[in-house]
């Protein structure tokens, strides 16, 4: 079942990875609510959420969109990151273990 937290979490990916970049529109709580069947309220909860950490502005007429201080990662780890992605997917390496090996990396 997805939950306010899943649908955040999931957004606030795409926003820190720049996957979805500054000024750019998220769909609308209902689009969003009906894609994941979920009840509207869940979904403007998670919205809420962004905001609440200064990751998306709403304003009525103009949606929800990724605010212009959004913390991005830095586009050099974005791309390296997805090169990672891309040689442990065509090596057949689970996302587990990737993900794994990269908190161990990072706690040193």
């Amino acid at each position: 079942m997805t939950d306010a937290n899943e649908i955040y979490e999931q957004f606030r990916g795409m926003i820190v990875s720049g996957h979805v970049g500054s000024g750019e529109r998220l769909p609308t709580v209902r689009q969003v609510a009906n894609d994941l069947g979920v009840a509207n309220g869940t979904a403007a909860k998670a919205y809420k959420m962004l905001e609440a950490d200064g990751l998306v502005v709403s304003r009525t007429g103009a949606g929800t969109r990724v605010s212009d201080a959004a913390a991005v990662l830095p586009g050099a780890i974005v791309v390296r990151i997805r090169e990672l992605v891309s040689e442990a997917k065509d090596q057949n390496i689970r996302e587990d273990d990737v993900v794994t090996a990269l908190r161990r990396a990072w706690s040193g």
